[in-house]
């Protein structure tokens, strides 16, 4: 009599122990869902800043501009306006970040890549991709001025050169935020901070003027090119 007593308790205290378990679960399970629902509510923008020595590119001094942006300045001097400005950090709200987001793709998919050489018989030439086509330099043009038109202020706004993986010169748009120095490629779907891209950066515009570019410290030899493939 006593080993059924001793089954029915046991059964019984199994069937509780896996009710009260089959419950944490069911409960796991909703917050994870809901974690996920905030996550995607979000649009990933990130939610703190990285350490003020990774945040942002470090600047040293002033440099010769590519000859590419000169030449593309003389071509539309009213794209390169040398008013100076005072520069300010941009906060990057979930607005912002849907901003990038969406010229970042849409730029990456609609220009077809081709090099200067095949598409203007010459080395290097910078342009707006007008005609469904560019290299690197041409995709930075395109997606800084329709970041401008979504009314982003200019010195947020930074052309960009740098040796990519294969050490070959390459352009990139730096986008400068209270949350620190992102990076828009059209070698990379995704929006990146600066130092998560595994280029070395040479040079870019200045924040106050587009026509003062300065060096990066963590570059090496300033080059004359940005070249893409």
């Amino acid at each position: 009599m006593l080993g059924a007593c001793w089954n029915e308790v046991a059964s019984g205290a199994l069937m509780m122990i896996s009710t009260m378990m089959s419950s944490l679960l069911n409960a796991k399970s909703g917050m994870v869902l809901i974690a996920a629902l905030l996550t995607g509510a979000i649009d990933a923008l990130p939610t703190s800043a990285e350490p003020e020595r990774l945040a942002h590119v470090r600047v040293s001094e002033v440099t010769r501009p590519p000859p590419g942006w000169i030449e593309f300045c003389e071509r539309q001097p009213g794209e390169c306006a040398s008013t100076t400005t005072t520069p300010r950090d941009f906060t990057l709200t979930p607005k912002a970040w849907r901003d990038l987001v969406r010229v970042n793709k849409r730029v990456n998919e609609t220009i077809k890549p081709l090099t200067d050489l095949e598409h203007w018989g010459v080395v290097e030439r910078w342009s707006y991709p007008d005609d469904g086509y560019g290299d690197c330099e041409d995709y930075v043009l395109l997606k800084r001025r329709m970041l401008i038109q979504s009314g982003w202020p200019r010195e947020a706004l930074l052309v960009t050169v740098v040796r990519d993986k294969k050490e070959e010169g390459h352009a990139v748009l730096t986008v400068t935020t209270d949350k620190g120095d992102y990076i828009l490629d059209n070698q990379n779907e995704d929006i990146l901070l600066w130092w998560k891209t595994g280029y070395r950066f040479v040079k870019r515009q200045s924040r106050p003027n587009p026509n003062v570019w300065v060096s990066l410290s963590n570059s090496r030899p300033a080059i004359a090119t940005a070249t893409s493939r």
